[in-house]
């Protein structure tokens, strides 16, 4: 994640020779004062970057390619200070591969009005010039965000941070390699998905391996390697004196430096592991797993390899932000008319960024897979807002969708020794769930309290797939609308592929 910090996005603001040299000296100016205030904000999380004002067709298609061809740059941040001609930018945005936003703005708050004059209006022609824009943006059918507001405003300024955390992550996913150890859980249909479409679509691609790859990398792990996991569960967690000494917490270890090193050595940035193919492991990879989101790593359970992609891309969103990101599965309800929720949790697999308190390492006996007894980290989750998210294949498209939720204390549960969630769905349990089955939304989730949906929201338009998002405004009625209206949609807009 250290690498994408170093990535940048271009500021690049448009207009023409018409209004003379000296004003487009004050347009540059102006240009490089809204960048600074910008990148003086503790929201953005990559450096913003001025680039010298364009003016001309061939200035601004000269831009994009470069814009497309240096790896530094993940997404433009475009502004028409004074009215540009929009046919300057239809070869430039043809090409442009990189995403962009159209920031609405001007270098000045409130009209003066005692001195306002003819000189100062053709100065300040963004109201104006980016309708322009706009059009051009719109006739060509390019996808982008739009955010209007002063550049001192937080509002504008949290809604363009956000953008570019997700183009953030959207550089992540074109280049993700996705280690998938075993197949896909037998007979599981949501978790399947065409891997070519995904590659083409959303940038990653999933490599297959047998667990004989696996468990040689465990199996060469080095004893320091296995002491030095060890000194550190015990610093970082709670555990009793059994199982700090346990050979279930040694061989967790391994399992851990194998993993980490195999993921290492293949260049992978997540993973995927299925409790019914664990030939050659000795437990089902528990803590190694949980840890292995804690520094990054995306994971989906039973060969999910969408969800794994798609909690490592809300991990990079979400990267220094309060809060975590994990795998997660809704498990099972509270129907308490009092109050319903949801209870979610895994078999072991979820990560401690999450977690309210310092977590607890345990070890005990796991009815399914038919392995020896794993070790894992115990905790649940602080109350406040979160997301659950989920990416599926319908075949002709790729659909992601979004649930709002209300994360409330979770009750003890002294006979269920996992990481656990516990979650109100907006608006309400009956219509979420609903919702989310109406939509399809796969049993396996990104589930995350650092970022909201509109980091979601933003992400799936620059991947161009679809976006339901479940909240409070949700009424079933109304969701069944977009859903029908989505499929003409994308039934005409795909065409013949």
């Amino acid at each position: 994640m250290n690498e994408l910090r170093k990535k940048e996005i271009w500021f690049i603001t448009g207009s023409q020779h018409l209004y003379g040299p000296d004003v487009l000296r004050q347009v540059e100016a102006d240009s490089a004062e809204i960048v600074g205030s910008l990148n003086s904000s503790m929201m953005v999380s990559q450096k913003i970057v001025f680039r010298p004002v364009l003016t001309t067709p061939e200035s601004i298609r000269e831009t994009c390619l470069e814009a497309n061809s240096t790896g530094i740059c993940i997404g433009l941040i475009v502004w028409m200070h004074t009215f540009s001609p929009a046919k300057m930018w239809i070869n430039g945005l043809r090409i442009l591969d990189k995403p962009f936003l159209h920031f609405h703005t001007q270098l000045n708050r409130d009209i003066p009005w005692n001195s306002i004059d003819m000189d100062f209006m053709n100065l300040n022609q963004s109201a104006h010039g980016d309708r322009e824009f706009g059009f051009i943006a719109a006739r060509m059918r390019l996808g982008r965000k739009v955010v209007v507001g002063h550049y001192r405003d937080n509002e504008a300024v949290k809604r363009i941070a956000v953008w570019i955390r997700a183009a953030a992550a959207y550089d992540d996913a074109l280049n993700m390699k996705i280690a998938r150890f075993g197949d896909n859980m037998r007979d599981v249909a949501v978790t399947e998905g065409n891997k070519v479409s995904a590659q083409i679509k959303m940038g990653y691609s999933v490599y297959g391996y047998g667990m004989g790859d696996l468990v040689k990398s465990v199996n060469e792990v080095p004893e320091e390697d296995i002491r030095r996991l060890l000194e550190e569960y015990s610093s970082e967690y709670r555990m009793t004196r059994e199982v700090a000494s346990s050979e279930s917490l040694r061989e967790a270890a391994r399992i851990e430096a194998g993993m980490e090193s195999f993921l290492l050595d293949g260049g992978f940035r997540a993973f995927t592991t299925t409790f019914e193919d664990l030939h050659g492991l000795k437990q089902l990879p528990g803590i190694a797993v949980q840890r292995l989101m804690a520094r990054g790593y995306g994971f989906g359970a039973e060969g999910d390899w969408k969800t794994a992609a798609l909690v490592r891309s809300v991990k990079i969103m979400a990267d220094g932000m309060k809060g975590g990101t994990s795998f997660m599965e809704d498990y099972t309800y509270h129907f308490d008319p009092a109050g319903m929720r949801v209870l979610g949790a895994h078999m072991l697999e979820v990560c401690p960024t999450i977690a309210e308190d310092k977590p607890q390492v345990e070890v005990h006996q796991l009815s399914i897979g038919g392995k020896e007894d794993p070790a894992r980290l115990v905790f649940k989750t602080a109350p406040g807002k979160g997301i659950n998210a989920t990416v599926i294949d319908l075949g002709n498209r790729f659909r992601m969708i979004v649930n709002d939720v209300r994360v409330v204390k979770c009750p003890d549960m002294p006979l269920l020794p996992v990481a656990s969630v516990l979650w109100e769905p907006e608006p309400c349990l009956r219509t979420g769930a609903a919702a989310w089955i109406l939509a399809g939304g796969a049993h396996h989730t990104a589930f995350s309290t650092a970022v909201d949906a509109e980091y979601l929201e933003d992400f799936a338009g620059m991947q161009d797939i679809e976006f339901i998002r479940i909240d409070e405004k949700c009424e079933l009625r109304s969701l069944k609308n977009e859903l029908r209206w989505n499929e003409v949609y994308y039934h005409f807009s795909n065409g013949i592929r």
